[in-house]
């Protein structure tokens, strides 16, 4: 489908994306590059890209699929470097969690050719960062939202659509801000919680005793706060907004359950448990979904 894709972020996103097109025969050729010349070297070491690029422009040159695996933040610069080469046979994709931020960066640094960008968030990821974790299986089964603006051009969205089906994927289109108000509320507000949960935990005197108890349940509550921190700094500054709103809803929830136990209400927290148990209970990921 594609002659050359032009990674750059040679990270775990990036490299598995990488090595799922190469397997698919979806890219004859990678060209890679990251931030950091060991990572870029040690992507060609491990063969997920085929050729070390020096910089983001020289990586996006001769490229006709290129994919921003950056963190989010990044993403204005690294599309100020790359604009110049940009033609309207290239397709421009992207990886980040939020999507009104990264829209709105793809429009100031891209202007004119900001049609052949394509903003996508896979539902997917690992704890683990580095390509060294780079797996060609971790989109297979998984969604993929993808959130075109009024310029994107229609030719874009269905290659975009095309390629993410063929490694595998689900596409879902929906718009920037839809996507960051769902996503705070399922994703980025769980995260916040799991961080804070280990901070209550780590910082009391006897924190490392309690972890020492933990069994599964604490061990499944907890496991995304093992995140890359970078990248989720990023994630929950750029939707703050959305985020805030979900954060008042919580601990509106946590202040009611607070107050029941605290006055002895029996039945009613039995019915809120009720509630919530029944709603996880009867909750399913989507099908196609791991």
């Amino acid at each position: 489908m594609f002659e050359q894709l032009g990674l750059i972020g040679c990270g775990l996103m990036g490299g598995s994306f990488a090595l799922a097109a190469k397997r698919a025969g979806l890219v004859r050729r990678v060209v890679g590059y990251s931030k950091s010349p060991s990572t870029t070297e040690r992507a060609r070491q491990l063969g997920v890209i085929d050729v070390e690029a020096p910089s983001a422009l020289l990586a996006a040159s001769g490229a006709d699929l290129v994919l921003l695996a950056v963190p989010v933040a990044a993403t204005e610069s690294t599309f100020k470097a790359i604009r110049h080469l940009l033609t309207p046979g290239m397709l421009v994709i992207d990886v980040g969690s939020t999507k009104r931020d990264v829209v709105d960066a793809a429009r100031r640094a891209l202007k004119t050719e900001v049609g052949v960008f394509v903003p996508c968030h896979p539902i997917t990821g690992r704890e683990v960062a580095g390509v060294e974790n780079a797996d060609p299986d971790l989109y297979a089964g998984r969604q993929v939202i993808i959130t075109p603006i009024e310029r994107t051009l229609t030719q874009k969205i269905e290659q975009a659509t095309a390629l993410w089906r063929a490694l595998g994927c689900r596409v879902t289109q929906m718009s920037p801000d839809a996507h960051d108000a769902a996503f705070a509320a399922v994703s980025h507000l769980p995260h916040l919680i799991a961080f804070a949960l280990m901070q209550g935990i780590t910082r009391q005197p006897r924190g490392a005793d309690y972890l020492a108890l933990a069994g599964p349940g604490f061990r499944d509550f907890s496991r995304i706060a093992a995140a890359d921190p970078q990248m989720w700094r990023d994630v929950l500054l750029a939707n703050r907004e959305e985020l805030a709103r979900q954060t008042a809803l919580f601990r509106g929830a946590l202040d009611g359950l607070e107050q029941l136990i605290a006055t002895g209400q029996i039945d009613a927290l039995e019915q809120a448990i009720t509630e919530a148990s029944h709603a996880r209970a009867t909750w399913r990921m989507t099908p196609g979904q791991k």
